[in-house]
């Protein structure tokens, strides 16, 4: 048995062939996790939990082209419909209970708030205990298939009545984090983004590098990078910083923070770099179209 705290793998950066066994009578996965990931215990006590007290949160399902996809919603009980949206794209070990919090803490501000499954044809992350079998799922769920399912995502929103797809953000942490600049890249409804240390460099040649999309991004993105992040180097941000220059984008670097300052269930938590970066991210969406 093989468990870590923190997603400190590099998965973005080593190519492999690994591709899990397809379910031909439906998806891999079906439904979000219950708890936490079963490759991320122990979880720290320092943990933060949101209620759904004046929100409606819970599982839907997505369709997409060949079939639907789980995903996690909240979005205020009460207000005037529709509400601002954001998509939060989730980290390596899938849409478990961190995630879903960070969903109701949108939902508290006033958003309707998604997080899709995006692994959820090639394995269930969440009850995977080996770390390495958790990088065999994502090594396997190729950017084009990511994109068209937060395609399908956008259009689910567009059609419940409770979310404005003309206000639409999108958020993510680590593998999630590159998601944010490489949807920004390829939809340009994407109002504003808020990219958590998401890889900014490649090694896969089937994978563009954040920095080498730059230029096609037209959406202001907002990045949140750790001083002492040991993968995303602080020369990885700034060949980013370079290559956003002139443009809308910003990089935020906390010197005394590690990957994962965010995820309060991990070691690495940081309160301090956390809630500034979390009112960062709200004065974002807000200056830029998406509260």
């Amino acid at each position: 048995m093989n468990k870590i705290p923190f997603d400190h793998r590099p998965a973005w950066v080593e190519p492999g062939d690994e591709k899990p066994a397809l379910n031909r009578r439906g998806f891999l996965t079906t439904s979000v996790a219950v708890g936490f990931a079963a490759a991320v215990q122990p979880v720290m006590a320092q943990v933060i939990h949101t209620d759904s007290e004046g929100i409606v949160a819970g599982q839907v399902m997505v369709p997409v082209k060949d079939g639907q996809i789980p995903a996690y919603r909240a979005y205020p009980a009460k207000g005037t419909a529709p509400f601002p949206t954001v998509i939060v794209a989730h980290e390596i070990f899938g849409v478990h209970e961190h995630i879903q919090d960070v969903v109701r803490r949108f939902a508290k501000q006033g958003y309707f708030a998604i997080t899709p499954d995006l692994y959820s044809r090639q394995g269930d992350v969440a009850k995977m205990e080996n770390i390495d079998d958790v990088m065999k799922v994502v090594r396997a769920t190729p950017d084009a298939q990511v994109l068209a399912d937060l395609d399908s995502t956008v259009d689910y929103l567009g059609k419940t009545g409770q979310a404005d797809v003309n206000r639409l953000g999108i958020t993510g942490f680590c593998w999630g984090g590159r998601v944010t600049w490489i949807y920004a890249a390829h939809n340009p409804k994407v109002k504003a983004g808020v990219a958590w240390y998401g890889p900014l460099t490649s090694a896969d040649p089937n994978r563009p590098s954040a920095i080498s999309l730059a230029p096609t991004i037209k959406a202001p993105i907002l990045g949140l990078y750790a001083g002492k992040d040991a993968h995303i180097t602080q020369d990885d941000v700034s060949a980013m910083r370079q290559a956003i220059k002139g443009t809308k984008s910003e990089i935020v670097v906390y010197p005394d923070a590690d990957h994962g300052f965010n995820a309060d269930y991990r070691p690495t938590y940081n309160k301090q770099a956390a809630e500034d970066a979390w009112k960062r991210l709200k004065e974002w969406f807000k200056a830029n179209g998406v509260a």
